[in-house]
């Protein structure tokens, strides 16, 4: 694999990798992160939630979208294909992702970067949705990390407890959903958001990893 490029920041290196096939893959401290072959899920994150808020379609109202991790770009992709969509705000924690995505590095979503709707900021999630006003977003969606069972940054998991998926609830509008993404099946985090949101639904995405059959799993609490 050639490096393309490689920053580190105080939580450690984040290197994006191209394969002798062509695809780019992403590592942070030396474990896999994401790619460029296998976005299904990250698409599918974007395209159930954009799909739920029964109220803003029927208000004919434009929605508001926060995502937390940009990664390689592919749920900001998904969100920003929807007509519907006004505004997405994207916390990125590593500086170099953002800078990385603003150079258009992954090239079948360079044009994304000139979205005007696209507002993205180096900053912590839990920092972003804490600023965030009551009642202002459609739908927030959260890839912040491999899921609550396999962290690559300990510090992540605030991100899937009880506190802050209440935070989140409290920015949604009336219909709007949270929707949250993990590598594996989250019976911990299913139950935690039932005590926060009126329905909490759970999605298997297949996956094929070389000749593994696999899938990752989407997590949406309803409001």
């Amino acid at each position: 694999m050639r490096r393309v490029a490689s920053a580190t920041s105080p939580r450690g290196e984040t290197v994006l990798l191209r394969r002798e096939n062509g695809a780019l893959e992403l590592r942070v401290n030396g474990v896999f992160v994401m790619d460029t072959l296998h976005t299904a899920s990250e698409r599918e994150l974007a395209r159930v939630a954009l799909e739920a808020p029964a109220a803003a379609t029927e208000e004919n109202r434009p929605l508001a979208v926060l995502v937390g991790g940009l990664g390689l770009g592919f749920t900001l992709h998904e969100v920003l294909a929807n007509p519907r969509v006004d505004r997405v705000l994207v916390a990125e924690l590593e500086p170099a992702v953002v800078e990385w995505f603003r150079q258009g590095l992954v090239p079948e979503l360079a044009s994304d970067r000139f979205d005007e709707r696209a507002h993205l900021v180096s900053e912590d999630v839990t920092a972003l949705v804490s600023s965030q006003r009551e009642e202002s977003l459609d739908v927030v969606l959260l890839d912040v990390d491999n899921g609550p069972g396999y962290l690559v940054h300990s510090a992540n998991s605030t991100v899937y407890d009880g506190w802050f998926l209440t935070e989140c609830r409290s920015t949604l509008r009336p219909s709007g959903v949270l929707a949250v993404w993990s590598a594996a099946p989250a019976p911990e985090l299913a139950a935690t958001m039932r005590t926060v949101f009126d329905r909490v639904d759970h999605r298997e995405i297949p996956v094929k990893l070389g000749t593994t059959e696999t899938e990752y799993h989407l997590y949406l609490g309803h409001r």
